[in-house]
């Protein structure tokens, strides 16, 4: 049991530690071979902040733990928007641009309802999983293509500010931080099944509560920093980036390679709550006859109560 914990408080601490690594080197390979600052912020920064989700959710279903795998990805949703944001708005308040209301959240409740109407049946077959895989694929071409329509205009910004890069030293660290990724996920996630067995909580609340918030971390580090800096397309883009990576490709993936079996407390409690707090973002982000929006304090304390009422309900049922 003592190593079981230790586990989970080093896989967590090393799922951070090197999806840090994975970014700086994915974005020192970006910037060597000419990428604009836009394309890498939402595909290297988005695909590295959700590294540890993706490697944890495939881990555990090629484990045959899909309780986890789904528990981590919609888990991490709910913490992102709830926690995460909540704490990011208390910090500062975040402003909502008029082209995320008209485009990006609007895009995130659509997948996420299409998501639900899929786990209707409780089932994730593979099937399932290569419809969120064809869709994730539609959303990476279109932000490609969003990206690279702003290249030109970025092009004299990017040789303004180029820094030397050693490719070698670049791509190390970029193979180091995946590798690292995947043996951290995998000690996580044996610490965690550990823990769950020996106190006869389900697979799906522990992937929902301690292996959800470990993974959430990065997005969690980035966004607080965002915050300080006043970069407030930064902070909410990574929230919405991360969920719809989580959404389509995390679940996708672990889908397709091992069809998961949902439980019913994911379409009775855990698919509305994520339901409920991306509408609910929507609205404390839009604002009538005005250019822009902010998600103020107040709006942050409400998500971070919701996050806490949530996470107290999961207890405190756990033996009903």
């Amino acid at each position: 049991m003592l190593l079981a914990s230790l586990a989970v408080i080093a896989g967590l601490i090393l799922l951070v530690w090197s999806a840090d690594k994975f970014v700086d080197g994915a974005s020192d390979t970006a910037h060597y071979f000419g990428m604009p600052k836009l394309l890498i912020g939402m595909l290297v920064i988005g695909f590295g902040t959700s590294a540890p989700e993706i490697v944890v959710s495939i881990t555990s279903a090629v484990q045959g733990n899909p309780g986890i795998a789904l528990g981590n990805a919609y888990g991490s949703n709910i913490a992102n928007i709830a926690l995460i944001l909540g704490v990011t708005a208390l910090i500062s308040p975040v402003l909502v641009a008029p082209s995320i209301l008209k485009k990006e959240l609007p895009l995130l409740l659509v997948v996420t309802i299409i998501s639900a109407v899929l786990l209707f049946d409780r089932d994730v077959s593979r099937t399932d999983g290569i419809i969120l895989l064809i869709l994730f694929a539609g959303f990476m071409l279109l932000s490609i293509r969003d990206g690279l329509k702003v290249k030109n205009a970025l092009r004299e910004e990017e040789s303004n500010q180029q820094h030397d890069v050693v490719i070698g030293k670049a791509v190390g660290l970029l193979l180091f931080g995946l590798i690292l990724l995947v043996l951290s996920s995998q000690l996580l996630v044996w610490g965690a099944v550990t823990i769950a067995n020996h106190f006869g909580v389900s697979q799906l609340v522990i992937g929902l509560t301690i292996v959800a918030v470990g993974t959430s971390l990065p997005e969690l580090a980035s966004s607080i920093a965002a915050a300080r800096k006043n970069q407030h397309d930064l902070a909410l883009g990574n929230i919405i980036g991360s969920n719809l990576f989580n959404t389509l490709a995390v679940v996708g993936l672990a889908a397709a390679i091992h069809p998961l079996q949902a439980d019913n407390e994911i379409m009775t409690r855990d698919m509305p709550t994520m339901l409920c707090l991306t509408a609910i973002l929507f609205l404390f982000g839009y604002r009538y006859n005005k250019t822009n929006g902010y998600i103020q304090r107040w709006a942050g304390a409400i998500l971070l109560l919701g996050y806490i009422a949530y996470n107290s309900y999961i207890f405190l049922t756990l033996n009903q």
